[in-house]
């Protein structure tokens, strides 16, 4: 069980550097301003993800899996406490990326209003047929 947790724990970093990547290919590669926002959305959509793995603690540890952040019983006991501190997940990541998720939405159409503004003055994305349109 070991083995198969640090296997996909290997292969979330992997996919989580390989995201990275290629959003910044996209970003400073790709000359349409289109793909540059999607590029953008795919590197702030791998951000989130890596702060919300930083809210689980002890990760892979198939013995002291994960529990979310609720205690059950009105008055808990120390027990429900201690396994609570050392096995909840942290909300604030979680929380933190909701507010993330609000802000990248709003700048993602801000981004999308500025293209199609370029769009309707120079008739293309391409930032490079841009730049020469400009002089």
């Amino acid at each position: 069980m070991v083995e198969a947790n640090t296997f996909l724990f290997n292969v979330f970093l992997f996919s989580l550097f390989f995201n990275v990547g290629i959003s910044l290919y996209g970003v400073f590669v790709r000359p349409s301003l289109i793909k540059k926002i999607i590029a953008l959305t795919i590197f702030s959509d791998t951000a989130n993800v890596l702060a919300i793995a930083v809210g689980y603690r002890g990760w892979p540890s198939p013995e002291q899996p994960p529990i979310p952040p609720v205690l059950i019983g009105v008055e808990p006991s120390s027990e429900d406490l201690g396994r609570f501190i050392n096995q909840a997940v942290d909300p604030l990541p979680q929380a933190l990326v909701l507010t993330a998720i609000v802000i990248g939405l709003a700048v993602t159409l801000f981004l999308v209003f500025l293209t199609l503004q370029v769009y309707r003055l120079y008739g293309t994305t391409d930032v490079r047929k841009v730049a020469k349109l400009r002089g």
